[in-house]
């Protein structure tokens, strides 16, 4: 073979395997360039994530929990039938907000972050009175909007929860619907609960103490000589009202009926549940004892300034310890309850809760818990179940969801501005103002025929 023949065949040698290497090149670039089919394990986990989140949504938002009518405990007389036709709400569904609504959690949280939706802002006169320690109480005095259903004067006398006061968005709606419904509203302002309200004594709103309220009453009854009464406590003020109608007989003089909503009944065998993390409720009563030190202290020289004559058993030291409180009971014990003197927390929880107090109640009584409310343990709730199997006149009223004081109402996210809680009190005290005047209508007919005859 020739020179040139050779170096031809040489060339054509070359570039075939050029264009092999080029080739090569390209593949693996377009292999890189694919996307490669990933393994079916992949998938699989996934699709595990994915569920496991939604069974975690599920679970938190208890989506699963079915909408029921309340679970009702009573006696069969004629009182428990005529509220059984009269009021709607103890036999209809409760259905709350679709997506959070079946969450105690939730309710409690919204409830306490912001109240209530678009709370209306009703117009009140506050009153003041000097009680015999040199405390300042006050209470605001809402009058009625429109003529009650039977025609009557009723005054609802309200005892808020723990640290609340008339201003508080829950208060305020509550307020307006009843005064819309034809009742005159009272309103106490725990002591040293409001910002702008100086203390003028070194004591402060207690658990159980019924003082302040017990004025108010008395303010009402002197003020109003015709009105009657409906008494309504939620949370703490529920403790505080059934308590002060239980003291003595002549404090349910007037009075219609009593509603308490989301009270624990007995702080004694409270503070135990409310230590367990069981709920997150350890949780709540770190955040509800922050916000009790909050309130202390902006009357810390009311409390415990130099010039106060303070009780012999609160000390200067006790101002240090409630510094470092973490929970409701330590500040109860190294504060609270020197305010009225008690030696020991055991005690003041024995003495200041209405559990003791509720079988001297003799007018219609209703009591209200959520069985998913996270700050009242299901065991406390065996004590109002118990008085309803005994007294003729308790109804003790159990929703499956609402949290603390929460209620809500709506159809898939957006609550409605009234909460289930807010219709079901008036609805309540309608159908026992009506009760009255029937039984009065009733017994003045017989004296009419007593009287021919």
């Amino acid at each position: 073979m020739s020179a040139a023949g050779s170096r031809g065949a040489a060339g054509t040698g070359l570039g075939a395997s050029r264009a092999a290497v080029v080739n090569h090149a390209q593949v693996k670039m377009n292999a890189m360039l694919e996307t490669p089919e990933l393994p079916a394990v992949f998938d699989g986990v996934k699709l595990a994530a994915v569920a496991a989140v939604l069974y975690v949504i599920v679970r938190c938002l208890n989506l699963k929990s079915p909408t029921a009518p309340p679970d009702l405990y009573f006696q069969d007389s004629g009182l428990s039938r005529f509220l059984l036709k009269s009021c709607p709400l103890l036999t209809k569904e409760y259905i709350p907000p679709l997506i959070w609504g079946k969450s105690g959690h939730i309710q409690t949280a919204l409830y306490g972050k912001m109240g209530r939706v678009r709370s209306p802002h009703p117009y009140g006169h506050r009153k003041f009175i000097t009680m015999s320690d040199g405390a300042t109480s006050t209470f605001d005095l809402f009058e009625p909007l429109a003529e009650h259903c039977v025609g009557d004067d009723v005054t609802m006398v309200i005892c808020p929860g723990i640290a609340n006061h008339s201003e508080k968005q829950y208060i305020r709606t509550f307020v307006d619907y009843a005064q819309k419904n034809g009742y005159r509203c009272a309103v106490l302002n725990h002591l040293g609960a409001l910002p702008n309200i100086e203390l003028t004594s070194p004591r402060m709103f207690t658990y159980g103490c019924t003082w302040e309220f017990g004025a108010m009453v008395n303010y009402i009854k002197k003020t109003y000589p015709q009105t009657q009464l409906v008494v309504v406590g939620f949370s703490l003020g529920g403790n505080i009202v059934c308590k002060y109608l239980g003291e003595t007989q002549a404090n349910q003089e007037k009075v219609l009926c009593c509603v308490s909503v989301c009270q624990g009944y007995s702080a004694l065998r409270a503070q135990e549940t409310f230590m367990q993390w069981d709920q997150c409720r350890r949780f709540y009563n770190f955040l509800m004892a922050d916000n009790m030190k909050k309130i202390i202290l902006s009357h810390r020289q009311a409390l415990f300034g130099d010039h106060v004559k303070k009780p012999q058993s609160l000390e200067d030291t006790d101002l240090s310890r409630l510094y470092t409180a973490t929970s409701l009971m330590q500040i109860d014990d190294n504060v609270m309850r020197k305010f009225h003197g008690y030696t020991s927390l055991k005690e003041y929880y024995e003495e200041e809760s209405c559990m003791r107090y509720l079988h001297r109640i003799y007018v219609p009584l209703m009591l209200v818990n959520a069985a998913d409310d996270p700050l009242v343990h299901e065991s406390l709730l065996t004590i109002p179940k118990s008085l309803s199997e005994k007294r003729e006149n308790v109804m003790f009223v159990l929703p499956l969801h609402g949290g603390h004081l929460g209620f809500f109402e709506g159809s898939v996210l957006f609550p409605e501005p009234l909460t289930w809680m807010d219709k079901l009190v008036v609805e309540y005290a309608n159908a026992i103002c009506q009760w009255e005047r029937n039984k009065s209508q009733c017994s003045d007919t017989e004296q009419v025929e007593a009287e021919l005859e």
